[in-house]
């Protein structure tokens, strides 16, 4: 495993402006890991990384012998290798509805953002934008119910959620003040200033909202 063999602690191997590394900083930072990290652009990645990642992406997290190149697959095995506070319902039922609501973002808003910071023609963008605006938008009232995402407790859904949210300027996604997003607004204010989402920002996230 190379240099990475040589590191005595947990690498995560991070992209700064990558919404699935962030989700990853967000765990690592709610449970008070201490990693070694390594930032890198997507387009870039370190030449260790092809050693032990066959798909040579970011992010990447090791563990000792383990190696995880999947932001799922990291989020979980962090939540269940370190216990506290734990980031998943206890009860299968709703532990399931989590994963569900995290794929759905996934499939949906993942997508659409994909689109948005990918795509050359400007009717793709401006439909992709229209439609994440809108569909933000759509489950704006559910947060009134709620502290968090469906849920009274922070979880990994809303580890998913928050850099997201986070880039909606960046992504030419406009939500104003208004008496349908006022229960939005007021989630991504309890979000933003959790200190865990504080300490998972870097640099080049930090200037998306300067």
């Amino acid at each position: 495993m190379g240099v990475v063999a040589k590191r005595s602690s947990m690498v995560f191997f991070s992209d700064p402006s990558s919404h699935y590394s962030h989700r990853v900083r967000i765990v690592l930072a709610e449970k008070g890991v201490t990693v070694d990290l390594v930032e890198s652009d997507s387009a870039h990645p370190p030449a260790e990384l092809a050693d032990i990642n066959p798909y040579n992406s970011l992010p990447t997290l090791v563990d000792r012998e383990l190696v995880l190149y999947d932001s799922h697959v990291m989020m979980e095995y962090l939540d269940e290798r370190f216990p506290h506070p734990p980031l998943l319902p206890v009860y299968p039922v709703a532990r399931a509805e989590s994963r569900l609501f995290m794929r759905r973002i996934e499939r949906d808003w993942c997508t659409l953002m994909e689109s948005i910071q990918n795509s050359r023609s400007d009717n793709v963008v401006k439909k992709a934008t229209k439609e994440l605006r809108e569909s933000i938008l759509g489950i704006a009232p559910i947060f009134a119910e709620k502290p968090f995402f469906m849920n009274d407790e922070f979880t990994l859904v809303d580890c998913c959620i928050a850099p997201i949210l986070w880039r909606l300027p960046s992504l030419g996604v406009d939500i104003r003040p208004s008496k349908q997003s006022k229960p939005l607004l007021a989630y991504m204010d309890s979000l933003f200033g959790r200190e865990s989402f504080q300490q998972s920002l870097s640099e080049q996230e930090r200037e998306m909202r300067l």
